[in-house]
């Protein structure tokens, strides 16, 4: 029996290259040139695929979405298309219950897979989330800027994971936008009317940071002059954001994890147990397996906040997203200085396409901002941020290690190096003793017999301990 899709598409080219594609391969197809003759379609024809276009005149794609998805025993897998999604169409038509989305010009190939993909998942998969419109958020005002492929992955996760009430934990490089994903996690989901609290878990001394996540109750320590709710009990019905998780102390991540497990808390000098619903998401910059595998981080922990896990690319993986982003903090910082009409040289615009951007958005977000201020014509030359530039790079550049080769290398790279050469040296003076050397370099022992391993090290029989 002949697998059915349903092709939806104001444009007669498109919907004839695509039904031509997919009929050679024995699927069944129908076509629909609307919103309106889609949904007769689905009532009638039954597709298990509809391949449905964002930008349609009367009835758009999401609307048409939203309108499929509410028709009794309809449970057709949909693929989106359009040649012009932002981050808030992605992850609003993810949130809706799409399969999945694509963006044009496709490659054919591509579409006869996702459509594959398509026709063997299990039904009911998808389901939208109800009673919540987040309305015409576009990519501005949801901060989220890009539309490569890595970040249309990310935009997808987003759509999925705030239908349901998992935890979240956001890795990525430091000004990668990790807190920007949080936020539309939660702008996303049924909590969205609740409140979002963001706690910075590496900027708050550890002795105030318990107090200031689980609250304490009058008396609790010198100068509790009375009760105080915690970030987890402001959060209750909402979102607690935990950025920097990977800087908690062992002792905290115990009681995070105890309070992840339970849904309850005690107030710091209290006696009786509060129950919470909070949702986590965590975010950290730090490689935590690694962490765990230097004992610094629980392994318990991590899998409790590890629900769904989103990466975010740094902007060097995203070069195509660097044009979008530039016009988007040039319009902003020229407005607020008054500068409106600014523009980039080419040359400049080459330079910034060049750059490696260890600072990720952030440093891009600076660069920018320093550039209109310095301008004083029409246009940003590249004078007015070569020496940013260079002050950047040169900041986050090794001091020099004899013997190791830093041209044409990435930091990755040099660091490791210098490790390999660091624990290399600590194993001969240690003649190859194990426990010696993970004392002399600060690790665990468990560390260090994974980093042996991971650098190919070789001991003399000799000197093995």
């Amino acid at each position: 029996m002949k697998r059915r899709v349903l092709v939806v598409d104001d444009e007669a080219n498109v919907r004839k290259a695509l039904s031509t594609t997919l009929g050679k391969v024995g699927y069944d197809i129908k076509e629909a040139a609307s919103g309106d003759e889609a949904l007769m379609q689905v009532e009638s024809f039954r597709p298990e695929v509809v391949l449905l276009d964002l930008r349609m005149p009367v009835m758009d794609g999401m609307e048409t979405l939203r309108r499929m998805k509410q028709l009794d025993g309809n449970h057709s897998r949909v693929v989106m298309m359009t040649a012009y999604g932002s981050a808030s169409d992605v992850m609003e038509a993810m949130r809706l219950g799409a399969f999945d989305y694509i963006q044009k010009p496709f490659d054919l190939a591509a579409v006869k897979q996702v459509v594959a993909n398509a026709v063997q998942h299990p039904e009911n998969e998808e389901e939208p989330l109800p009673g919540h419109d987040s309305g015409d958020e576009g990519q501005e005002r949801s901060g989220l800027i890009g539309l490569s492929p890595a970040m249309q992955n990310v935009y997808k996760l987003v759509g999925r994971v705030s239908m349901s009430k998992a935890n979240v934990l956001i890795q990525g490089e430091s000004g990668t936008g990790k807190e920007l994903i949080a936020r539309a996690i939660h702008a996303n989901s049924p909590r969205a009317s609740q409140p979002l609290i963001p706690v910075n878990c590496g900027a708050i001394p550890e002795n105030l940071l318990e107090s200031e996540l689980f609250g304490y109750e009058r008396g609790a320590f010198t100068g509790a002059v009375g009760r105080k709710q915690g970030m987890f009990e402001l959060a209750d019905g909402g979102t607690l954001f935990l950025d920097e998780v990977g800087e908690l102390s062992p002792a905290l991540q115990v009681k995070l994890l105890r309070v992840l497990q339970d849904r309850k808390l005690i107030r710091l000098g209290g006696v009786e147990p509060i129950s919470i619903d909070v949702r986590v998401i965590a975010a950290t910059n730090r490689n935590l397996q690694e962490r765990i595998r230097q004992e610094l981080f629980r392994e318990d922990l991590y899998y409790r906040l590890n629900v769904v896990p989103i990466h975010m690319p740094p902007l060097r993986e995203r070069k195509e997203d660097i044009p979008l982003l530039i016009r988007h903090f040039l319009a902003k910082y020229s407005r607020e200085a008054g500068k409106e009409g600014l523009y980039l040289s080419q040359a400049t615009m080459d330079l910034l396409l060049g750059y490696h951007w260890p600072g990720n958005v952030r440093q891009l977000e600076n660069t920018i901002e320093r550039a209109v201020i310095l301008a004083s014509g029409p246009s940003i030359l590249p004078e007015h941020v070569r020496g940013h530039l260079q002050e950047v790079g040169t900041a986050d550049q090794p001091a020099p290690v004899p013997g190791i080769r830093y041209e044409g290398r990435t930091m990755r790279e040099i660091l490791q190096e210098v490790e390999r050469e660091a624990i290399a040296r600590a194993l001969r003076k240690e003649r190859g003793n194990k426990l010696q050397t993970a004392k002399r370099l600060g690790i665990s022992r468990r560390a260090l017999l994974y980093k042996i391993e991971m650098y190919g090290l070789k001991i003399s029989e000799e000197e093995q301990v």
